[in-house]
């Protein structure tokens, strides 16, 4: 355990004591979040000094001991032996004063050709890759279990709604694959995120570089990125703006499952009875012994919220000159925050859909022969009838009908991707496609 701060890494000897009231407003919650982000620092530092290792800044001897200790740390943390609280200014300060106190001046070494504003910058977009690499794996899942019940149930008639009024036949099929075809599109804006987000910002420094010949793609290779992000400025002037990106592409995930849950929330009511949801996704009532609430369902529908709150919390902050403003550190609970929820959700998520029970008769049920108003008229269209006067012929035949006296054949005679022509090959095949965009990872 390190020993309890009495000075910080940027504080001067002659320099008066800090005002603990001032400090602790400017290190705010930044050490509990960089739990979060140590890890990704940790591993950030140990290419740091492999780096200075291969421009001669340190022996092999001295990189291998620092890196050693940085294993350790690593491992102590792991198994909370280390932990990361307020004797600390940051978790960036907590690596520096661990590995001083355990190899002196040696230790003191690591931060050499860095500084804390690049430091912050690449853990922050490893913890970004990382979770939104782990959001875009849950958003396959989901996607493929939406597709699976589209196919089990492509031929399930339900109602179609506008305005949440029973418009024209649907099916079960055509809900669904609605949804796995969404969370497709999804993965196309994840995988374009991570492709902007996959470039090393180390080796920046504070935003204009320094005067030494540091080995930056030698770095940000053993980091696993794809790139460097070249300009020293466009590195500081990114930070918040990727966090953003990041959140807005966890965001649409979220809204779609809004919608989803929305819908079950709706379809799982006694008016509706088109959907059973399993007893692990329900709570009972605490005065109602007849009551079973969909609360997951709930709290899903909920958790956009704090994704929309996230994005507008980063978007208020970037009105900003270039360069490193202190601001920027306020972006970091707001993505910690955004991108866990998400992934949360989708741990969830998948698992739900397949369980869901489906109530076919309920369904059916619910198709009334003034919904085949539409067919009737197109019908009509087809022969040559203009389509206002098509329009109201099928309106008076519907009058008095029952679904029995309605052709049924005319729910099938439907444009590519309508229920009688769902196309949910197209759909696996792009899914497919996009879901081996991240093979890699």
């Amino acid at each position: 355990m390190g020993a309890i701060m009495s000075e910080y890494l940027w504080q001067s000897a002659d320099e008066p004591a800090t005002d603990a009231a001032i400090m602790a407003f400017l290190a705010g919650e930044d050490v509990l979040l960089d739990r979060v982000l140590f890890p990704h620092d940790v591993r950030a530092t140990s290419a740091h000094v492999r780096g200075l290792q291969r421009i001669g800044i340190l022996s092999e001897s001295d990189a291998l001991s620092l890196c050693g200790l940085l294993d350790d740390l690593l491992q102590e943390f792991t198994r909370g032996e280390f932990t990361l609280d307020e004797r600390y200014e940051d978790g960036h300060s907590a690596i520096e004063m661990y590995l001083t106190q355990r190899a002196g001046d040696l230790g003191a070494r690591v931060h050499t050709g860095r500084s804390r504003n690049d430091q912050v910058a690449v853990a922050t977009r490893l913890f970004m890759r990382q979770s939104l690499t782990g959001i875009f794996h849950g958003t396959v899942r989901t996607a493929q279990a939406c597709l699976q019940r589209a196919e089990q149930h492509s031929h399930v008639p339900m109602p179609g709604y506008t305005h949440l009024q029973r418009a024209v036949p649907s099916s079960a099929g055509l809900w669904l694959g609605g949804f796995a075809e969404a969370f497709s599109d999804d993965l196309a804006l994840i995988a374009t995120t991570l492709d902007v987000l996959d470039a090393s910002p180390l080796g920046t420094a504070a935003g204009y570089g320094v005067n030494l010949p540091l080995d930056r793609d030698g770095v940000a290779t053993d980091l696993g990125f794809a790139r460097l992000q070249v300009n020293p400025l466009a590195v500081q002037n990114s930070r918040g703006k990727y966090e953003l990106m990041a959140l807005q592409a966890a965001l649409h995930v979220m809204q779609d499952i809004r919608r989803l849950a929305w819908d079950l929330s709706l379809f799982t009511t006694a008016e509706f009875g088109f959907v059973e949801l399993p007893p692990q996704y329900t709570t009972g009532s605490s005065i109602m012994p007849n009551k079973r609430n969909p609360d997951v369902v709930e709290l899903l529908r909920g958790r956009a919220a704090t994704l929309e709150g996230a994005v507008a919390e980063i978007q208020s902050l970037l009105s900003l000159p270039s360069g490193y403003q202190r601001d920027l550190q306020l972006t970091k609970a707001p993505l910690i925050r955004g991108l866990h929820v998400a992934g949360q959700s989708l741990a969830i998520l998948p698992r739900l859909v397949f369980d869901l029970k489906l109530k076919e008769q309920r369904m059916r049920a619910a198709i009334s022969a003034d919904m085949f108003a539409t067919d009737l008229a197109l019908e009509q269209a087809a022969t040559g009838v203009p389509f206002r006067e098509a329009y109201r012929i099928a309106k008076q035949q519907l009058s008095g009908m029952s679904v029995g006296d309605v052709d049924a054949s005319l729910r099938q005679r439907v444009s590519p991707g309508g229920c009688g022509d769902l196309q949910l090959g197209r759909i696996r095949a792009r899914l497919d496609t996009l879901s081996g965009r991240l093979e890699k990872q």
